[in-house]
């Protein structure tokens, strides 16, 4: 009997070779990513160690910056950052809010991780725009209205917020509507509205009611500014009004488009 034709073998040859080959790129691809994945998982592990588990990345510093009034050592221990804890770990909110609570002259705090062993601390401090008396104490506002500071003496070139609110039955119904914390804002708002060159003469914002809002600048010069209402028309016809009056006593811009100076 005649043996396989060529052609025949080839066919044969390839049926038998084809699947198992097959089979064989299905092995590697397999081992491939099982290899992988344990490399992962390793390199994952080891990552976890080091950043949770390892002495290395772990807090050993705190820096701050920004500070004015406040010291460093001040907000470091309010901070209470957690030395020798992970880098990785550490509750930087929690940080922020134990500052907020414990220094409320921090205006804006950014609690940062500064890699590999270090925690930041930028601070904003507020700025008084005015000093309440309290018995016999001063109490710093910000420009926001916020009282965040009580001093035993008022602060150089910052004019003493006096709230000589009228309580008379003709009041009664503007105090209800501008209680004292909304008065207090009021005057904020006018101090941040005098003229540069008046704001460093005023010695005191005097609020009786929401439309009597006074100043008091040195040399027993006074100012009468209503409300806090229309406050850059009643800047430039105060900064006006004193050029034109140098030796006046007293202005009156509570009607900014009608100023008025009068005394020697």
């Amino acid at each position: 009997m005649a043996g396989p034709t060529t052609a025949e073998r080839g066919d044969r040859r390839q049926e038998s070779s084809g699947p198992p080959r097959a089979g064989r790129l299905r092995r590697r691809r397999l081992r491939t990513i099982v290899i992988l994945a344990a490399a992962g998982a390793l390199l994952g592990g080891a990552s976890l160690w080091v950043l949770y588990g390892s002495q290395w990345l772990r807090v050993e510093r705190v820096s701050v910056s920004g500070t004015r009034v406040l010291t460093p050592a001040q907000v470091r221990a309010a901070a209470e950052v957690p030395l020798g804890a992970p880098l990785a770990s550490v509750d930087t909110d929690a940080i922020e809010a134990r500052l907020r609570r414990g220094l409320p002259r921090i205006d804006v705090v950014t609690v940062g991780r500064s890699w590999p062993d270090g925690i930041t601390l930028e601070v904003t401090e507020r700025t008084a725009v005015l000093v309440e008396r309290k018995g016999g104490k001063f109490v710093e506002v910000d420009d926001e209205g916020v009282r965040f500071a009580t001093l035993s003496r008022a602060p150089r070139g910052v004019p003493v917020l006096e709230l000589a609110l009228s309580r008379t039955p003709s009041t009664a119904a503007s105090l209800r509507r501008f209680p004292p914390d909304r008065l207090v804002r009021e005057a904020v708002a006018v101090a941040g509205r005098i003229p540069a060159a008046v704001a460093r003469q005023t010695r005191v914002v005097k609020v009786r009611t929401y439309d009597d809002i006074s100043l008091e600048l040195s040399g027993g010069r006074t100012v009468a500014w209503g409300s806090g209402e229309r406050a850059h028309e009643k800047a430039r016809a105060l900064t006006a009004l004193m050029k034109a009056s140098p030796g006046a006593r007293h202005f009156d811009v509570s009607v900014p488009t009608a100023p008025a100076s009068s005394g020697s």
